[in-house]
């Protein structure tokens, strides 16, 4: 049996950090996957590709057209500043590819779900050279830790795309909120 908590987390969360984002439209999840250690659960509209790195199974990556959303998890409560700070280098590029400098919209916003803590980042990524065609990559990390695991989910979309588009800022907002723990 899933725990509610466990299963409701990321999208109390995200819903809460997403206050604003209450008038976008809705957007349909009709696909469900597992990530292959079978610990975590996220939903995507269909011909999204999901995929696990092949030898690291709690590390699961989403795509459809130029949205992205990764999943780390692992087993055990990692100190919750480190963690977010680690998945927080997860880029799309080598970072030696990348300004060492980032341009956050806002960094480390802090809360508790039940006694899970959970930290909150956004910020855009500018790479030297286009990845996947774009320079400025706009990445929201957020990190759960507690319960006896760590979680980070980390969206991310093309600057240009981020701000022109309501419907695909819902759209990435909808599959981050969909993780549950299994």
């Amino acid at each position: 049996m899933v725990d509610l908590s466990r299963a409701a987390l990321f999208g109390l969360l995200l819903v809460a950090a997403s206050a604003g984002a209450r008038d976008d439209p809705p957007v349909a999840l009709v696909a469900e996957h597992q990530n292959a250690a079978g610990t975590i659960t996220l939903r995507t509209p269909a011909g999204w590709v999901v995929e696990s790195r092949p030898g690291l199974p709690e590390i699961t990556e989403a795509r459809g057209g130029s949205l992205i959303v990764r999943v780390l998890r692992r087993e055990g409560e990692v100190g919750l500043d480190g963690y977010h700070v680690q998945c927080m280098q997860e880029r799309l590029a080598d970072p030696m590819k990348a300004e060492p400098q980032v341009d956050y919209e806002y960094e480390f916003r802090q809360g508790w779900i039940g006694e899970r803590e959970a930290l909150d980042s956004a910020f855009v990524v500018h790479y030297d050279e286009p990845v996947e065609g774009y320079e400025d990559w706009r990445q929201r990390h957020v990190t759960v830790v507690g319960g006896g695991e760590s979680v980070c989910v980390v969206g991310m979309a093309p600057r240009r795309v981020w701000k022109k588009s309501k419907e695909l800022r819902a759209l990435l907002n909808s599959v981050m909120t969909s993780v549950r723990l299994d």
